[in-house]
C-alpha cells in the first residue's frame, strides 16, 4: 500500500506541474505550428484535413475509439486491469541496464557499403551508412516531458551528446516528447547538420533556433536525394504511419505530420517505423522500396486499448514480413517508463515470436557498435537485469 501512495502522489504532483506548465503558453517546450507559407505547404498536403485543421491517418477515424474500451473509474485500483496508479508490473529496471561505452568512432564512421548503428535506448539511433552519420529521434534529456517529474530516464545517455562525432543528418519521425527533445535539438544550432522532418514539424525547431535552411520537410512518399548519385549518397523517403502528433495533450490538433522512414545508400536500405500501429502502409512500404537490410520496429510501449497507434507484438512480427526486412530490431522501449507492460515485455515477447518465424532478431546492449555483416542475434541481454 505504501509503494501505492507513493506512486499516487507522485503522480498528482507531476499532474500538478504539467498543469501548471500547460497554462503557461509561451512555454518554449511546446514549440510552434506552421503559420505562414509553411502553413500553405501543410493545407495542401492530401494527409491534411482542412475541416478539422489537422492531418489525419489513411483510416481517418482512428483515433476516435482509442482508450474508450474502458473507463479508470470501472476499475480504479487496478484489479482487472493495471492502470497508471495501481500496476504490479515491474516497468522499469532495478538495477542499470548493461553498457558498452565507445571512445573512439574511428571503425564505426566506416560505413562505405555497409550499415552499422549504436542503440541508445527508446528510439534513438545513431547510424552510420555510407560514410555518413545519422541521428534518428535523439533524445539526451533527462525527461521525455515538457516537465521534471514525468517520464524520466533509466539511466544517463551511454554516450554523451557532447562526445557524439561529426553528424550529418537528424531524422525525426514526430514530435513526441520522447522523439523531438528540445534540449537535444537546440544543441545543433550552430553546427553543420541537416535535419529531415516530417511536414510542419519545422516550425517548432524554428522557434528553438534552428535556421529553415537546414531543414528539409517532406510529406509522405516524398524523397530527398543528397550527396549526388555515386558514393557518398543518401536518399531520405517520407513513408507513412499510423499515429497522432502534438505537443500540448489533449489540446493537439495533429497539426504537424507523422512519419516512418526509409533510408537508402546506392547499396543498403533500412527502414525506421517510427512510432506506428498496424495497417497496410507496412505492406504498401515493403512492395514500393523493400527489401530492407534492416528494420527498426516500434515495439514497446504498447497496450490493447492504444493498438492503433503502437505496434503489438505480433504486429511487430506480421509488419516486419511485409516489409520484407532482413533483420529485424525492436525499439521504443528500454529506457522510458510510458506503458503498463514490463519493462523488459517487448524483447521478451518478440524474441520468442522471431524464433517461431526464423526472423533475425538484433536486441542490442546500450551503444553497442552492430555490424550488418555480423549482428549478434537473439542476446536476451535484460534477463541479466535484476
Amino acid at each position: 500500500m505504501k509503494k501505492r501512495m507513493t506512486r499516487l502522489n507522485r503522480l498528482a504532483g507531476a499532474l500538478i506541474i504539467f498543469s501548471g506548465g500547460l497554462l503557461l503558453s509561451g512555454c518554449a517546450q511546446f514549440g510552434a505550428i506552421p503559420s505562414g507559407q509553411y502553413l500553405e505547404l501543410v493545407q495542401a498536403s492530401p494527409n491534411y484535413n482542412a475541416d478539422i485543421g489537422g492531418f489525419v491517418n489513411r483510416n481517418p477515424g482512428i483515433m476516435d475509439n482509442v482508450g474508450d474500451d474502458v473507463s479508470f473509474w470501472d476499475d480504479p485500483f487496478g484489479r482487472e486491469r493495471p492502470n497508471f496508479i495501481f500496476n504490479c508490473n515491474q516497468t522499469s529496471p532495478n538495477a542499470p541496464m548493461p553498457e558498452e561505452r565507445t571512445q573512439d568512432f574511428t571503425d564505426f564512421l566506416e560505413s562505405a557499403s555497409t550499415i552499422k548503428f549504436i542503440w541508445l535506448g527508446h528510439s534513438s539511433i545513431l547510424l552510420s551508412i555510407e560514410g555518413k552519420t545519422v541521428l534518428i529521434d535523439p533524445v539526451f534529456s533527462d525527461y521525455a516531458s515538457p516537465v521534471p517529474l514525468i517520464v524520466r530516464r533509466f539511466q544517463p545517455p551511454v554516450i554523451k551528446i557532447d562526445d557524439l562525432p561529426k553528424i550529418d543528418y537528424i531524422v525525426i519521425s514526430h514530435d513526441h516528447y520522447d522523439h523531438l527533445d528540445m534540449e537535444t535539438i537546440k544543441h545543433f544550432t550552430d553546427r553543420d547538420v541537416k535535419f529531415i522532418l516530417p511536414l510542419g514539424v519545422g516550425a517548432h525547431l524554428r522557434r528553438w533556433g534552428i535556421a529553415a535552411s537546414k531543414m528539409i520537410e517532406l510529406d509522405w512518399w516524398e524523397e530527398a536525394d543528397l550527396g549526388g548519385a555515386g558514393p557518398g549518397s543518401l536518399s531520405f523517403v517520407a513513408t507513412p504511419a499510423q499515429h497522432f502528433s502534438g505537443r500540448t495533450g489533449i489540446s493537439s490538433k495533429m497539426e504537424t505530420l507523422w512519419a516512418s522512414w526509409v533510408i537508402k545508400s546506392p547499396t543498403r536500405r533500412m527502414f525506421f517505423s517510427g512510432d506506428s500501429g498496424y495497417d497496410t502502409h507496412y505492406k504498401s512500404i515493403g512492395e514500393r522500396l523493400g527489401p530492407f537490410d534492416l528494420v527498426f520496429m516500434d515495439s514497446g510501449q504498447y497496450n490493447e486499448r492504444w493498438r492503433a497507434v503502437h505496434n503489438m507484438p505480433h504486429d511487430v512480427i506480421t509488419g516486419f514480413m511485409e516489409l520484407r526486412g532482413n533483420y529485424l530490431v525492436p525499439v521504443h522501449w528500454g529506457m522510458f517508463d510510458m506503458s503498463l507492460h514490463n519493462w523488459f515485455d517487448p524483447p521478451s515477447k518478440i524474441s520468442k515470436l522471431a524464433k517461431q518465424n526464423n526472423i533475425n532478431l538484433i536486441t542490442p546492449r546500450l551503444g553497442a557498435i552492430i555490424r550488418l555483416e555480423d549482428p549478434p542475434l537473439f542476446d536476451e541481454w535484460w534477463r541479466e537485469v535484476k
